[in-house]
């Protein structure tokens, strides 16, 4: 095999695909980027058999062959070479050689033949979504999955499709966060868990734009991601989610709106008085047409009035701050509608519409004066 492409693509294409490399493995060709020029078109191939992606980059190919790398020596070597043509070259004993301008790298090789290719997906049950909506649509939900695996589900992500919406949820035992998304069109009924380890990783690789399209696919134990040049598809999660339906509700007893920057930036005030590893509650002690946020720890205390509208009882509760900040930033509307029935009971965080719902279980804690 010997391939020339510019430094620049190729470094892209190695990045895209090393998020598909495991960081620790028993098998030596897991670790490994494969380079298939065995057609016409260059293939960057990366697989740990739960989530593997595939990209193509331009290129000149003047052999045919397919050859795998060490991801980790590889990567760091495309990185550091000058800003020119690569080439890359291999003979009979798996030797490669990668060459650009005065430098000169000789490194060993796996038969490309041992390497693991992608699942085939059948793209029977598709839905289209723009990068930028994908995008966005992991931001306002992928904080809130657990990140113990105790509970596999609950290190997934929900892709629920009904009709014409596609609902997206996480939840990590503490709060849940939902989006839904109008898709345009009808599409049969579908639910899957997507494991969050793969929703970040896609976040980091598509473009954002509203006017490129990702397609989605979905089979019995996979899915398929296409955008642009790449290909991702991933393991899905085995099992039943959660009926979050149950856990839901429309009634309350307070109701607030708010400013969520000046909510935002108190709560991101308060935290100034908590060391890491404290968990100190901040208090909400809603009154008439205002709110003071309290924070009590032993570096000091905090006090501060904000103005809300109000509807239905006064109300005093407490809440894990990093939870009403983690929802809060991914909001982007300027106000906020909080729904409270008691100190006890979830908050939800929503739009008229309920086109995101963020629900947050409240924490003890002592009167603060």
């Amino acid at each position: 095999m010997k391939i020339v492409c510019s430094k620049n693509i190729l470094v892209k294409g190695v990045n895209t695909v090393s998020k598909a490399v495991p960081n620790k493995t028993t098998m030596p060709i897991l670790e490994c980027i494969l380079i298939d020029a065995s057609t016409d078109i260059i293939k960057l191939t990366a697989n740990d058999m739960e989530l593997g992606i595939e990209t193509t980059i331009d290129g000149e190919i003047k052999e045919r062959g397919i050859i795998a790398l060490n991801a980790k020596i590889f990567s760091e070597i495309v990185r550091k070479l000058p800003n020119n043509d690569v080439t890359i070259e291999t003979d009979i004993s798996s030797q490669t050689i990668i060459k650009c301008e005065k430098a000169r790298f000789n490194i060993a090789a796996h038969s490309g033949d041992d390497f693991s290719y992608l699942p085939d997906v059948k793209k029977e049950n598709s839905i289209t979504l723009s990068e930028f909506t994908l995008r966005e649509v992991i931001r306002q939900t992928i904080f809130s999955i657990s990140d113990n695996d105790t509970n596999k589900i609950m290190t997934g992500i929900l892709f629920e499709i009904n009709g014409d919406i596609l609902k997206v949820v996480t939840l990590d035992g503490h709060r849940i966060s939902i989006r839904k998304i109008e898709l345009g069109n009808t599409y049969p009924s579908q639910e899957v868990i997507v494991p969050g380890k793969t929703m970040t990783e896609i976040s980091r690789i598509i473009g954002g734009n509203i006017e490129d399209k990702v397609d989605i696919s979905f089979s019995a134990n996979h899915i398929l991601f296409e955008f642009d040049e790449t290909t991702v598809v991933s393991r899905l999660i085995e099992g039943n989610y959660f009926n979050v339906n149950q856990m839901l509700s429309n009634d309350y007893e307070t109701k607030i709106k708010i400013a969520k920057k000046d909510f935002l930036d108190c709560i991101e005030r308060s935290v100034l008085l908590i060391k890491e590893g404290d968990k100190k509650p901040i208090v909400v002690d809603i009154v008439d047409d205002s709110m003071d946020v309290k924070m009590k720890s032993q570096i000091g205390s905090m006090n501060e009035e904000i103005n809300i509208i109000k509807e239905g009882r006064d109300l005093q509760i407490g809440f894990n701050p990093k939870f009403l900040s983690d929802a809060l930033k991914v909001i982007d509307d300027e106000e906020v509608d909080l729904y409270f029935m008691n100190s006890k009971a979830p908050c939800f965080i929503r739009d008229e519409n309920q086109s995101y719902i963020y629900l947050i279980l409240p924490v003890n804690f002592s009167s603060i004066s």
